[in-house]
C-alpha cells in the first residue's frame, strides 16, 4: 500500500480540485493523508472549511496544518511552511507527494528533495504565459525552472504549459491532463426550473441574462464585463456574479456610476451555481489568467455560449465564433460587441451551446481519472 501525501496551499484548493484525486487514490487501494493551510488563505466560508475538515474525517484521512501564505513575498511564512512540510515528511515517511498551486509546489518540492520523498507537481496554470506582466516572467518563472529540477512527475493542464514545460523545464516526466475534470454527465442531467429560479434570483423570465462564476477578484476581471455590459446598452438584461471576494464593494461602487447597479447582482458564494447556470443566456469568463477554468467548462455541460478572454488555457475550449466569442482581457469594446452580439442573435447562442455541450467532453472526469490512474501507478 503506497502512502500518499496530497499537499495545497489553501483548504479551497483541496475542496475544489483535489476531492477527486483523493477518491481514486484511495480506490487504487493508497493511505492518502492531506496537507494545507486550513486556517486561512481560503476562497470559501469557514463554515465549507469545517465540512471539508468533517468529509476527510468521514473518508478516514489525516490532515495537518501547514502555515502557508497565497502571498509569494512573505519569505518568513514559506519559511516556516517548508520546515513544517520537511518535518511531516520526516515523521510520516510518505511514497511520494501530490502538490498544488505555485506556493504548495515550490514549498512541497524543496521539502521533498530535503527529505528524499517523491513528488509529483501539478501546475493549474504557470503565471507566465503569452501576454503575462513581465514580473511573472522575471519572478516566478525562473522559480518555478529551478523547483522543476527537483520535480518526478510534472503534470499541466493546457497546452502552451505543456509544451513550454517540456521545452525549457528539467522535470524527469512531463504530462498533459484535460484539467481536473468535470462530470459532465451529472452536469447535463441537472434539473430546474428556469422560471421559478429566475423569480427567485429576481430576474425576469423573458430578460437576456449573463452569468459569472468565481471569485470576486482582479484577475477574475469582472470589471471588464460590467463596464461592457453597461455599455451594451441591451434592453431588460441583468448580469450575476456568484462568488465572494475583496473587490465585491469596489465593483459595486463601479455599478453605481455607470447606472447598472439594480441589473448587476452580487450574489457572494452560491452552492446551487449549477442551476443558476441553466437559467443563464450566456457565460462571461474573462480573466486576466486561467490554467484552465473549472466554472466555464461547466457552463459549456449546461449548453450555454461562452464570452471569455482569450488567454492560456482558456484557448483550449474557448473558440472564436464556435464556443462563443473571446476578446483580450482588457478590451471593454470588443465584450460589449460580443454581448451584444450574442443577444441579437438566439439562434447563433443555441448552436454555440450544442457544439459546447459536445466538445466539453474531452475534459470530462472519467477520462481524467483513467489518465490519472496510470500516472499514479507509474509514481
Amino acid at each position: 500500500m503506497k502512502k500518499v501525501l496530497m499537499l495545497a496551499s489553501v483548504a479551497s484548493m483541496i475542496n475544489q480540485f483535489n476531492m477527486p484525486n483523493i477518491h481514486l487514490l484511495q480506490e487504487m487501494g493508497c493511505e492518502v493523508h492531506v496537507a494545507c493551510n486550513f486556517k486561512e488563505g481560503s476562497t470559501c466560508s469557514d463554515e465549507k472549511v469545517l465540512e471539508i475538515k468533517r468529509d476527510l474525517e468521514e473518508l478516514g484521512i489525516p490532515y495537518y496544518q501547514i502555515d502557508f501564505s497565497r502571498n509569494v513575498f512573505r519569505l518568513d511564512r514559506a519559511v516556516k511552511a517548508y520546515f513544517q512540510t520537511v518535518h511531516l515528511l520526516k515523521q510520516q515517511r510518505f511514497d511520494f507527494i501530490h502538490c498544488h498551486s505555485p506556493i504548495g509546489g515550490m514549498i512541497g518540492r524543496l521539502a521533498g528533495h530535503a527529505a528524499g520523498t517523491k513528488v509529483m507537481y501539478t501546475a493549474h496554470g504557470f503565471h507566465f504565459f503569452k501576454g503575462a506582466p513581465k514580473r511573472y516572467w522575471m519572478f516566478i518563472y525562473p522559480i518555478e525552472k529551478f523547483c522543476s529540477k527537483y520535480t518526478d512527475m510534472l503534470l499541466t493542464i493546457n497546452q502552451e504549459d505543456y509544451h513550454r514545460a517540456l521545452a525549457k523545464f528539467h522535470a524527469k516526466r512531463t504530462e498533459y491532463i484535460p484539467g481536473v475534470g468535470i462530470d459532465v454527465a451529472k452536469l447535463q442531467s441537472v434539473s430546474v426550473d428556469v422560471e421559478e429560479k429566475r423569480k427567485e434570483l429576481g430576474i425576469p423570465e423573458d430578460a437576456f441574462l449573463v452569468l459569472s462564476v468565481g471569485e470576486v477578484n482582479d484577475n477574475k476581471n469582472h470589471e471588464t464585463v460590467i463596464k461592457a455590459f453597461a455599455k451594451a446598452e441591451i434592453p431588460n438584461s441583468f448580469y450575476l456574479i456568484c462568488g465572494k471576494g475583496a473587490k465585491t464593494e469596489e465593483l459595486k461602487e463601479l455599478c453605481k456610476k455607470l447606472g447598472v447597479e439594480e441589473q448587476v447582482k452580487f450574489l457572494g458564494f452560491r452552492s446551487d451555481a449549477k442551476q443558476i447556470c441553466n437559467c443563464a443566456d450566456v457565460f462571461a469568463f474573462p480573466s486576466k489568467r486561467e490554467g484552465l477554468g473549472l466554472s466555464a467548462l461547466e457552463a459549456m455541460a449546461a449548453g450555454i455560449p461562452l464570452l471569455t478572454s482569450n488567454v492560456h488555457g482558456i484557448n483550449d475550449y474557448s473558440i472564436n465564433g464556435k464556443s462563443g466569442y473571446n476578446c483580450a482581457p482588457l478590451d471593454v469594446e470588443g465584450f460589449a460587441k460580443a454581448m451584444r452580439k450574442l443577444y441579437e442573435m438566439p439562434k447563433e447562442r443555441e448552436q454555440m451551446g450544442r457544439r459546447n455541450k459536445e466538445q466539453v467532453w474531452r475534459f470530462d472526469i472519467h477520462r481524467v481519472d483513467e489518465i490519472m490512474r496510470k500516472l499514479y501507478s507509474s509514481m
